[in-house]
């Protein structure tokens, strides 16, 4: 079950303006196939002449009351007869209770024909008051149109449980200084320098191999991984042209180096439960962490600096 608020709401917008797109033409195309219900062939004409209302659908079809498939599979460029008869029941918009209102959307599922996302469009068929069964239409997800602007994900704090098995021997561990470690005042200055002067927007440290990962934003789709020996080195700056701090940015740019130094605190600060990743994204805004237990956290930056290592590792 989905628990991310920002991630439900964003589904739901997109599910109620399909459903508004397609009920209305649905229940045309219903009303056709009322007329033909009892006549396969000519069921299937109707659902061909409903085709262009409900594009770009994949596949429409009808099925009756009990989950049988009545009409042949209809698909804008194939009439096939051979599927009538079978039987539906188990399909993931009908096996679990028939439509309680003329016009439902399924949940996503991934097709057992195309192994792709898609989702059915059911609506009821009626005629003189009389339920008949229903018309079905599936969509490839990949071909339904985006309902508004995208969604983009609210700032807030996200802490995300890792491996048990790591969780379980967390205590029979200890924390090994990195090269890294030994070297942070080095680090700190060159990342602060990277994202503040050169164009850099997130930057993940890994503390234990003693490399960085870096993003651009003039090259945000591919990422540039550096050993230690680069990333203590001042001269390797040079490779990034210097650049306007991003005013993309939420973050503030004397914010960027108290992050990093908190990220060497968060480090040291137990040999038992310690960093061992932390990264910086100055667009969103986000700081994400994962420590020895392989617990992840995702946090505002503000936020992350509010907190001092009592927060974390108590008194």
């Amino acid at each position: 079950m989905m628990r991310d608020n920002w991630l439900q709401e964003a589904i739901a917008r997109q599910r109620a303006g399909l459903s508004a797109r397609l009920a209305s033409p649905l229940a045309r195309v219903a009303w056709d196939c009322a007329q033909a219900w009892h006549d396969p062939d000519a069921l299937d004409g109707a659902l061909v002449e409903g085709l262009s209302a409900v594009s770009p659908c994949n596949l429409l079809y009808a099925v009756d009351t009990d989950g049988r498939q009545l009409s042949a599979n209809v698909s804008p460029d194939h009439v096939d007869t051979r599927l009538r008869g079978q039987q539906l029941a188990d399909r993931p918009y009908l096996a679990s209770t028939l439509p309680c209102s003329s016009f439902l959307l399924s949940d996503v599922y991934v097709s057992r024909v195309t192994g792709r996302p898609c989702l059915t469009a059911v609506q009821m068929v009626t005629r003189m008051e009389k339920m008949l069964g229903f018309i079905a239409v599936d969509f490839a997800l990949r071909d339904l149109p985006q309902i508004g602007a995208p969604s983009r994900e609210a700032t807030r704090w996200r802490q995300i449980k890792g491996d048990p098995a790591i969780r379980e021997s967390v205590f029979s561990q200890s924390r090994t200084t990195s090269q890294m470690d030994q070297c942070m005042p080095d680090v700190i200055a060159i990342m602060d320098e990277l994202i503040g002067e050169r164009g850099v927007f997130h930057v993940k440290l890994h503390f234990s191999s003693s490399r960085a990962t870096l993003w651009l934003t003039d090259d945000p789709y591919r990422y540039r991984v550096h050993v230690l020996e680069e990333i203590t080195h001042p001269a390797m700056c040079l490779a990034y042209p210097r650049q306007p701090y991003s005013d993309m940015a939420t973050v503030a740019r004397d914010r960027i180096k108290p992050v990093f130094e908190r990220f060497a605190l968060l480090r040291t600060a137990d040999d038992t439960l310690y960093l061992r990743t932390g990264s910086l994204n100055i667009v969103s805004g986000m700081v994400g962490l994962t420590f020895s237990c392989d617990g992840s956290h995702y946090v505002p930056a503000a936020e992350f600096l509010a907190k001092d290592e009592r927060f974390w590792f108590g008194q």
